[in-house]
Parts: structure tokens; sequence; C-alpha cells
């Protein structure tokens, strides 16, 4: 009987601990929720971004629930944005508008009077509610993506450029950064390059080199094509904003963070990779280099200079592996996407073009200005 006593007596001690809450600093990993905000612009460079990121936190366990509050100014009909439906299904979106006359409260009964463990903005350009509201619910971490075009290298560096670059004082970014700072939370700040990816709406960067190329014109960039550039695919922007998460800790330390592959690529020899990708032999690819000192960058996409980061620091820090993308291989299925978006037939400008390689000699050349005529005729007129 005392042995049964004693043993009734452990059952129920164990029971009581089981099954009682945590106490104050002990963690329950199964018990433990977070929730995550992810604040989506309209489009453009970053569009493709909180799709992205959403599909990464998808699969991160410290994150249970994830919401886009998306700017309603986005086009449901164009990419990355029509696809939240099917390749988001766990996600809660909100639309709402999110212009500079949002306040703290409208946002918040947009999101339902819901609270968020860790926030993404990725819609700011300089300081708004959605700092304010990370500092009210208390957020365990707040990342900002920011652009590396705030930095203000010299003329000979440092390449990459380290986190540690001038950054321009009244940039819209820079002074966001100084606000979150001042507001005490958890703040980390991401600051991307040029950012392509399956579901982007912008092209800029890669479409000038097609759009020259399947044309068999010439491609006039500055400098001697040597300059290099860091060309990143969205999948991994998105694997570089979420790995805060892998140490939250050093993270808020370090704070800001250079935002890009560790493939880097140089000017010339990424119009040759776009020229592989279409199919066009080498032979058939005319680079025109210049001086961009006397002519300016005309329509080219990149700076004339070197203008780069590397990921170093994410990746001493924060653990990230590197890019998983390889442009090179990228740019196969990015060249199907050219086609399908029309880019064959689309109607160009080319009036730079042809000043550069052929409107400023005397006589002009004339096998250039038959090619010149063929596509943009009107710029012979002038």
């Amino acid at each position: 009987m005392m042995k049964l006593v004693a043993l009734l007596s452990v059952l129920s001690a164990f029971s009581a601990s089981a099954f009682a809450p945590p106490s104050k600093g002990q963690v329950s990993s199964s018990l433990c929720m977070s929730s995550a905000l992810i604040v989506q612009n309209k489009g453009g460079g970053h569009g493709e971004l909180g799709f992205q990121l959403a599909k990464n936190l998808m699969n991160n366990e410290k994150i249970s629930s994830i919401t886009i509050l998306q700017d309603d100014a986005c086009n449901d009909s164009k990419e990355p944005f029509k696809s939240y439906a099917s390749d988001l299904k766990s996600v809660n979106v909100v639309k709402a508008p999110l212009g500079d006359d949002l306040n703290a409260d409208q946002m918040k009964s947009h999101l339902g009077g819901a609270t968020f463990d860790y926030v993404w903005d990725n819609a700011s350009k300089k300081p708004s509610v959605v700092l304010e509201c990370s500092k009210e619910w208390g957020v365990k971490l707040h990342t900002y993506v920011s652009s590396a075009g705030i930095y203000l290298p010299g003329p000979d560096g440092p390449f990459p450029m380290p986190e540690t670059t001038t950054v321009k004082e009244g940039a819209g970014q820079n002074l966001y950064d100084q606000a979150a700072v001042d507001a005490g939370f958890p703040y980390v700040s991401f600051r991307p390059q040029y950012i392509y990816g399956p579901k982007a709406n912008k092209y800029d960067y890669l479409d000038w080199f097609f759009d020259r190329l399947v044309r068999e014109l010439p491609l006039p960039i500055p400098g001697d094509g040597t300059q290099l550039v860091s060309l990143t695919n969205s999948e991994d922007v998105a694997s570089l904003l979420a790995s805060p998460l892998n140490n939250e800790e050093a993270a808020v330390q370090q704070r800001f963070f250079n935002c890009g592959t560790d493939q880097l690529v140089s000017y010339g020899d990424l119009a040759m990779f776009c020229a592989a990708a279409a199919g066009i032999s080498s032979e058939s690819v005319n680079l025109f280099y210049y001086d961009a000192a006397e002519l300016g960058k005309a329509q080219f996409p990149f700076r004339p200079t070197n203008f780069y980061v590397a990921p170093d620091m994410a990746k001493e820090k924060l653990g990230w592996p590197g890019a998983s993308h390889d442009l090179v291989e990228d740019l196969k299925s990015y060249y199907e996407g050219y086609k399908a978006r029309g880019g064959l037939d689309k109607k160009l400008s080319l009036s730079s073009d042809w000043e550069i390689t052929c409107g400023r000699f005397t006589p002009i050349p004339e096998y250039v200005s038959s090619i010149y005529e063929k596509y943009d005729p009107l710029v012979l007129e002038t």
C-alpha cells in the first residue's frame, strides 16, 4: 500500500510539471508560435521579394504564420502577384493602400488588430508607420530591405563595397535606418543590388543585352567591359533576408548587411553569356566600348564604373551558405521569358546607341547606320 501511494505521488507531480505553463525565461519549442509580417510594395526592382521571402519562411520552423500586407496599387494580372493564390496558399494576403498618408492606426486596422513577432519591410523608401507599428508590437526583429544604391564609393573603391562604405546622408533609406535605430527595437537592414528572378516585374538590366543581341546590333558598353556587377536571383535575395533567423543576436549586433550573390560577372562576359543563352555565336557579338566620361552611360543599365557588393558579412555572421543560383544557367530560362514577353518584336528607341556607335563619326559608318534604320528609322532623320 505504501508503494502504491508513493507511485501515485510521483505520477501526480510529473503530470503537474508536464502541463504547467513555462515559467518566465523558459522556452517551450513545441508551443512557441511566431508570426511574420511582410510589407510589400507595388512592384519594380523589389517587386518579387515579398513573394520569394514568404515561400522561404514557409519552410522555417521559427515561423508559424505569415501575412503579406500588399500595396493594392500592384497589378494583379502580373507576376508575382497573380501567383499569390496558387503558390502561397497558407499565407494571409491583405491588400491595402500603402501611400505616404497611411498612419499607424490605419495600418493596424488593415491587419485586423493582429500583432507580429517578425517584420520585413520591403515597401518603405523613407521612415514610415511600419516602424511605429513594430515598436508598439515589441517585435523580436525588424528587417528592412534597403538598397546598395545609397553607397558613395570613391573612384578606386574599395570593391566589393563593404558595409562601412559612405552612404548618401539624405537618402530615404538612410533616414529610415536612422529612425529605426532611434526607435530602439531589434533591427537589421539589408542592401541588395541588381535583382532578377522567375517572377520578376522589372527586366531592364538583362533585357538591354538581349534587345541588341537578337537584332544583331552593337552593344555600346562604357569603359572597357571589365567592370564587375552583382546580379542576384530573387530566391537568393530572399534567403539572405531570412538569414537573420539563423542568429538574431549576431544580426542585430552587425545591423547592416550587403545583399547579393558571391558570383560576380564583368559587363563583357555578361554580354557573351546572354548571347550563348540566345543561341548566338560569340563571333556575331559586336561589343562597342566607348569613353563614358565623354558620352555618358546613355541607356546602359549599369553604372559606367565598378559598383558591386559581396555577401561576406552575411556568410560570416549569419551562416548564409552562398548563392544557390548560377547566372549562366538562369539566363537560359530568362531568355525564354524574354521571348514570351514579346522581346523579339518590341519597339526600341535607339537614338543614343546610334549617336555613340556611328552618329558622331564622319563619315557615318554605312553598315551601322543601315542596321539602326531597320529598327528605329526616325533616328536617322535628325
